[in-house]
């Protein structure tokens, strides 16, 4: 009806100067299409209102007056009708449509107050559905409102009248709706103060990213900090996203187990079918991926329905271009053809960038939530995955699942729509070049499917080459972890070099499966890069070649042209698509298992019993403890003793539900509280570790300090208990790291301790008074359920109840009196214990006199009453100083916040990567980029010559011609392509190596005080993420940059070739494009920087925790990590968010563009379009990403240590012959600005003498090793080795002629064997001898693998104090942990042996007296320096020492 109405009145509204459109078109079809918008959409959106409540909005004067003018519309409306009625009551007749239009405006206008009403109830501030109604009421109202004023002098008075008052009452409603409502009531609008102005922006701000404008602004007017971000909107934030992520999880697991269950009851009646079963049950696993879909699908959806309508709104272009062109071949046409013509393509591009850039917000917060939820799902993991999980899933290999995995997903929902975009736009595409050009397109089509195979076959290859590269990467990180946490170590055995060539070698093969992937994706590139041009040649040369009737004119050649460039876009994402989705795969692969690891069952304990407070405990562990059945009352302590490996630390674990339970019963009651064998200390104040979470109790908080032996500690710490304490308690001795720990057991005021060995670390004079005040019978845990590991003898006497070990299993318990009368395992024990350092030397004998004598005393005064005398109950101690009653000290922060670049990246950093790449390779690079170009220019012109034949008459003389310089200008660029992604390929190899050599170098060079102030978070996010970004993320965008640049360029040149007036324009279009850029850069960069310091704290958290795990499960302490967790997280989304919101800017450069829209019939501005709004992404893409290399560079110039060699200053190979070392007015400091730690130490020490080095905590004892080994540099004064100057000679010359076994034990993964002897140089006998020596020969030689044994990573003490066959030898507090027989191996040394201990009394038996000189330390300066004799003579500081040994 509409055609036929059209046809007929077509000189009336299209062949005329003056058009309009008919009056029954203008009453039905105009006032009708909102109305059925509305209806249509309303039930949808009053469903989502009734789900998705966000308060209650109070009635305002907006409101008020949208409402009115919605029910004067109404009236109007219903005006229209009753006046129609009334005209027909007095026998005039009128159309249908003069009743029904009003009628239905009418009852539209009524429900779109019902709306406003609606929606104000339901807490929306700004309607999307309302303003798009009143946008197409006002739209549809234009041409009525024209044809009115047109026929003025022939309306009737009313109509007119009423129409005017429609009109201009609909406008205002529009105009209204621009505005926002106030933020409901008690939303987080009014409780945040920095609340996100998405929430409260409206649609129209929403639509055009208008709300983003102040962050912009802001960051182009000064670099962007951290307060400057806004809040993240909840529904973003980890506490939603994490949980619904996880219980999609749960659901897909329960299913598998559902599943399994059905399998193994049919396998029980039917064992036939268990063959079938079997093969089918690797398809059943719980799919993370599905769960992902549930948790992320629906709201990714909506981005995808955007993307669908953009993809449809693309092909109106080339449409509107043939009419276009249509209309410059018709002379007689009017002129308001073109302008419409030309507005409509204006509006279509216009939509098509408001609608795809709401894709990409969709897309990006989709990828923001996905990557939240999945490193908040390996972090949840983490805390509850078994310890055999944990041996399998290293840090290093988690620390990548959180950086490279995860951002991986992230990286992928951007494009994922991609996947059934680009094979749709193809798809249309080809239909309408069908239209243009007929079945010759069955050309183009073919080669399409010549290519899918191949790329089919790329896509295979990429992704087992992307599973091998991330098993290196998770190798090179792994290893890279271990390495950083034990670099002192390394720096100690001078064994940098060979550790820097295993992280080479792994690099080497990550690199060498890098550059097979990118040759591969050279040739994918080639192949799609080339696709659209060989559509375009094979079907324009068939096209021609077929029928000679076939002509290629302007207006075929040139919007075929525009479907091949729509074309284009999707050919070249869809391998890039693929690309990624196959690396994604691989990454889900990844994450998938490790969230499918074994966790540990909370029902292992049985917290509920109620037994009389008894904890029962029955445990049957595989080979660690078999047949344990102990019963601990209540309020009692009970020791529990054993040899070396006989499953104390075991059952430890098994009460605090750490280990696999095979069968029996573990129940506690009430709370519990730990303190592990290593202390395990937060980076945070003193404070803050003690409280662990706690509020804080002044008094409470002060008797803790006191009974674990701290305060002392907080006069000599720079602020006190507000001290910061660095990653791994690297700040604090072994002792107060220990006490720390303790003292957060005593603060935490539970029901049941478990302490094992805690008092093995500290000083004997501590050590007595942390068990008087604290673990002992009338200490601060009296009354409390303790079980205490110790091999401390002394105390044994004083607990209730002693458990012995043997090989796991409980050998005997009972009273200490009731074990001696026994005369079974303890009192073996005990003599082992007592005598095991009295050795055959006649020398010494007089040691084990000592030994028994204290023995004897033991066991004759169990009750010790004198000792108990001696303690004060907590109570009544006197009145401690308050920390915060202290005069406010000014603390230097130990690690300091992470600094970031700001302002533009500078050009040495560009400079910096040109030169890893290669000068003269950058160079060809673009040299090459510039030539494919160039033929791009050509072919175009080309074409646009051989299209001028038309008009000439002469295209079938030239045909072969035309094609044949076509074909082999498009092969040139394709060849010209392959080879410049080739040569990018060799480039990028050659940048990554060289800049993560540098890095790798720099980081071995920097000295050890760089590593005690910088987490290693910081360090490991360079070699993960930052390599990554400079390995992967950084060529491909030089690439897309690079061609992007290049297609700009050869596009401005085109369009002046074709319309040199253009030119006029180039200038002004640049310099607003480059402001444009900059203002957009200046935001998107310092969020980057920002964004990348983000990432740091997460993995030093994450690090932390899965040190800490069974300390945080043992205090219950879970859910404050994950808070805590949620909250780095959380502080890096924010970053996300705003980077995804940065879109708005390139909407504006299209808009800009679109205004300068060419009128040259011949060129589509959709090609300018997307050439310069790429351009400006990429370039912003390009500084973001080239932000990797500027924090790599960075970390690779920090100040070094010394030379490892100084070639003309290098010592003999036999030095030092002697072993002398002298102290010459030696003074040292820890950092630059901080107090002298050792002050004019002189002393000296002849060659084989054995000097002990004893002293309070914090005297000075660990720095002299640091000094020996110039971990720490001379502030004044010389060390001398058989007269050369240490400070004279290379680092590695020093180092490796002396021998340390440090105090902190550190294994690295790997054979037992590379750590022992690393750089190979003793042969398997040498190394066998000192296993002897070491008495682990025993242990090694009853392992399956021998010397290959492999070791876990991090690992106990198994390196050999006599392995270097060295002159001076330094032991650091090592005697208690290289157990029975030390005391043996000390006298029998035939070298300088320079001891650092504490003095426990075992220590002070076995070693101290072995020495022939004892060095007294207090507060950096020499005290006492004479024999051990000479020493308890004088009744001096060494002597009060022993006397709290009991030795004296």
């Amino acid at each position: 009806m509409l055609v036929l109405l059209f046809s007929q009145d077509s000189n009336f509204t299209k062949h005329t100067d003056l058009p309009d459109l008919p009056a029954c078109f203008q009453l039905s079809v105009l006032p009708w299409a909102p109305c059925i918008f509305l209806w249509l959409t309303s039930p949808f959106y009053i469903f989502y209102l009734k789900r998705n409540n966000r308060g209650y909005i109070m009635m305002s004067i907006l409101n008020r007056i949208k409402t009115v003018l919605g029910l004067i519309l109404w009236i109007v409306c219903w005006t229209d009708l009753f006046s129609s009625f009334h005209e027909m009551s007095q026998n005039q007749l009128k159309p249908p449509v003069y009743f029904v239009t009003p009628l239905v405006l009418g009852m539209t206008m009524l429900l779109a107050t019902f709306l406003i009403q609606f929606e104000r109830l339901k807490g929306v501030q700004s309607s999307g559905v309302l303003f798009i109604f009143w946008t197409i009421s006002v739209l549809c109202a234009i041409m009525p409102f024209r044809s009115k004023i047109m026929n003025a002098s022939q309306a009737e008075v009313s109509v007119f009248t009423m129409f005017y008052i429609y009109f201009g009452l609909t406008l205002l409603q529009l105009i209204l709706s621009c505005f926002n409502e106030k933020p409901p009531l008690f939303s987080s609008v009014v409780t945040d103060p920095n609340v996100c102005p998405e929430t409260t922006a409206g649609f129209l701000s929403k639509m055009t990213f208008w709300w983003f404008t102040r962050m912009a602004i802001k960051g182009y007017k000064s670099p962007l900090e951290n307060k400057d971000l806004w809040s993240l909107n909840k529904h973003d934030s980890s506490e939603l996203v994490v949980p619904n992520l996880l219980n999609e999880w749960e659901v897909e697991k329960s299913k598998a187990q559902r599943y399994e269950f059905r399998q193994i009851m049919i396998q029980s009646f039917s064992p036939r079918i268990e063959v079938l079963l079997s093969k089918r049950k690797e398809a059943r696993q719980p799919s993370f991926l599905r769960a992902l879909l549930r948790a992320f699908g629906p709201y990714f959806l909506i981005g995808s329905a955007f993307k669908l309508l953009q993809d449809l709104i693309t092909f109106v272009n080339p449409q509107l271009l043939r009419m276009l062109i249509a209309f410059t071949k018709q002379p007689q046409a009017p002129s308001w053809w073109g302008y419409s013509l030309a507005f409509l393509m204006f509006s279509a591009s216009l939509l098509q960038t408001l609608i795809l850039h709401q894709h990409f917000q969709y897309c990006f917060v989709t990828g923001m939530r996905l990557r939240s939820g999945i490193v908040g799902a390996i972090y949840r993991k983490s805390l509850v995955i078994t310890n055999e999980a944990k041996r399998s899933s290293t840090v290093g290999e988690v620390v990548n699942l959180m950086s490279v995995d995860a951002q991986r997903f992230m990286d992928l929902t951007t494009f994922l729509n991609m996947l059934w975009s680009a094979p749709l736009q193809i798809v249309l595409a080809l239909f309408f070049l069908w239209q243009n050009l007929g079945p010759s397109v069955l050309a183009g089509v073919a080669v399409m499917v010549l290519l899918i195979p191949f790329n089919a076959f790329i896509a295979m290859k990429t992704r087992s080459y992307q599973v091998e590269q991330m098993k290196y990467k998770d190798e090179r990180i792994k290893l890279m972890n271990e390495i950083l946490n034990g670099i002192k170590v390394l720096k100690l055995y001078a064994w940098e070099t060979s550790f820097k060539q295993k992280i080479l070698q792994i690099r080497q093969k990550e690199l060498h499966v890098l550059r097979k992937a990118s040759y591969l994706s050279a040739l994918s590139t080639m192949a799609w890069t080339s696709a659209p041009f060989l559509v375009a040649l094979t079907t324009f040369a068939v096209f021609v070649t077929v029928d000679v009737n076939n002509i290629l004119d302007a207006e075929k050649a040139f919007v075929s042209l525009s479907l091949f460039n729509i074309l284009r876009f999707p050919l070249n994402m869809l391998p890039q698509v693929i690309s990624s989705i196959v690396q994604a795969s691989v990454s889900l692969k990844r994450i998938q298992g490790f969230l499918s690891h074994d966790e540990l069952d909370p029902e292992s304990v049985d917290r509920r019993n109620n037994a009389s407070g008894n904890s029962p405990h029955s445990s049957h562990a595989d080979l660690v403890c078999c047949s344990i059945n102990v019963m601990v009352p209540q309020g009692s302590l009970l020791a529990v003793v054993g040899h070396v490996g006989c499953g104390k630390t075991s059952l430890v674990c098994a009460l605090l539900g750490e280990m696999e339970k095979l069968e029996g019963q573990i129940s506690i009651q009430g709370s519990v509280a730990y303190v592990p064998q290593q202390a395990w200390i937060q980076n945070a104040t003193l404070r803050d570790n003690i409280l662990f979470g706690r509020p804080y109790a002044e008094q409470k908080y002060r008797c803790v300090l006191e009974a674990c032996a701290l305060t002392p500690d907080l006069e000599v710490l720079p602020g006190g208990d507000q001290t910061e304490i660095g990653e791994k308690g690297i700040n604090l001795s072994g002792g107060q790291r220990q006490r720390v720990s303790l003292a957060r057991a005593l603060y935490s005021g539970a029901d049941v301790y478990l302490l094992d060995d805690p008092l093995s670390a500290v000083d004997a004079h501590v050590a007595k008074h942390i068990f008087d005040n604290v673990i002992g019978p009338e200490g601060a845990l009296k009354g409390k359920t303790r079980i205490l590991v110790t091999h401390g003898i002394s105390f044994l006497p004083q607990v209730h109840n002693i458990l012995v070990l043997v090989e796991g299993r409980v050998s005997e318990m009972g009273s200490y009196q009731d074990l001696l009368k026994q005369n079974g395992a303890f009192a073996e024990f005990l003599r082992n214990y007592s005598l095991e350092d009295i050795i055959e030397d006649d020398d010494v004998t007089v040691l084990g006199s000592v030994s028994c004598r204290q023995m004897s005393i033991m066991s004759n005064d169990p009750e010790n009453p004198k000792k108990m005398s001696r303690r004060r109950r907590c109570s009544e101690r006197r009145h401690l100083e308050s920390p915060s009653e202290k005069k406010e000290l000014k603390v230097e922060k130990l690690i300091q916040a992470e600094t970031t670049e700001t302002g533009r990246v500078k050009l040495k950093v560009y400079w910096e990567y040109a030169k890893a790449v290669g000068p003269l390779l950058s160079l060809f690079i673009c040299v090459l980029y510039g030539c494919q170009s160039a033929t791009s220019i050509g072919a175009n012109v080309w074409l646009s010559e051989w299209t001028n034949d038309a008009l000439l008459n002469r295209t079938q003389d030239r045909v072969h011609m035309r094609v044949g310089v076509y074909a082999a200008l498009g092969i040139s660029q394709g060849v010209l392509v392959m080879f410049s992604s080739f040569t990018l390929a060799l480039g990028k190899i050659q940048a990554a190596r060289k800049l993560h050599q540098t890095l790798l170098d720099n980081k071995f060079h920097t000295p050890q005080s760089f590593f005690d102030t910088t987490p290693i978070g910081r360090i490991i996010n360079r070699f993960s993420k930052d390599i990554y970004v400079i390995d992967e993320v950084l060529p491909s965008t030089v690439l897309m940059f690079l061609g992007t640049f290049f297609a700009s360029l050869s596009t401005m040149i085109v369009i002046i070739f074709s319309t040199p007036i253009f030119a006029l324009v180039i200038g002004p279009l640049a310099l607003i494009y480059f402001f444009v850029q900059r203002f957009y850069v200046a935001t998107s960069r310092q969020l980057k920087r920002l964004e990348s310091v983000s990432r740091s704290p997460i993995y030093s958290h994450f690090s932390e925790t899965i040190t800490g795990t069974s300390v945080i499960r043992a205090y219950g302490r879970n859910t404050a990590f994950v808070l805590l967790s949620d909250m780095k997280v959380w502080s890096r989304s924010r970053l996300d968010a705003c980077s995804s919101s940065r879109m708005f800017s390139v909407f504006t450069v299209i808009t800009m563009i679109i205004i300068f829209n060419p009128t040259y019939p011949k060129l589509s501005n959709a090609s300018v379009t997307m050439s310069l709004n790429w351009m400006v992404r990429m370039t912003s893409d390009l500084e973001s990403n080239i932000v990797a290399v500027e924090r790599v560079k960075e970390y690779s110039e920090t100040v070094t240590e010394a030379p490892w060699i100084v070639k003309d200053k290098q010592p003999p190979p036999d030095w030092p012959p002697k072993g002398n070392v002298e102290f010459i007015d030696y003074s040292v400091r820890y950092r630059e600005g901080l107090d002298l730690v050792l002050r004019n130490i002189s002393l000296e020490v002849k060659g084989g003498e054995k000097i002990g080095i004893v002293g309070r905590t914090g005297a000075g004892k660990s720095s002299m090793t640091l000094c020996l080994f110039r971990l720490l540099e001379a502030a004044d004064g010389e060390i001398v080795i058989d007269e050369v100057k240490i400070s004279e000679i290379g680092l590695h010359d020093l180092r490796s002629k002396l021998t340390i076994i440090p105090q902190e034990p550190v294994l690295f993964s790997g054979t037992l064997r590379m750590n022992l002897d690393p750089f190979e140089k003793y042969s398997e006998e040498d190394v066998w001898k000192v296993l002897e020596l070491s008495h682990l020969k025993k242990f090694v030689s009853n392992q399956p693998s021998k010397l290959e044994l492999e070791c876990s990573e991090g690992g106990e003490n198994l390196r050999c104090l006599v392995f270097k066959k060295k002159k001076i030898l330094l032991l650091h507090q090592n005697g208690t942990k290289l157990g029975k027989g030390f005391g043996a191996c000390c006298v029998n040394i035939k070298k300088t042996l320079i001891m650092i201990h504490k003095e426990r009394v075992h220590m002070l038996n076995s070693v101290l007296f072995s020495c022939d000189r004892v060095l007294v330390l207090d507060k950096g300066k020499i005290a006492e320096f004479d024999t051990p004799t000479n020493l308890l003579a004088q009744k001096g500081i060494f002597y009060g020492m022993a006397k709290d040994a009991g030795l004296a």
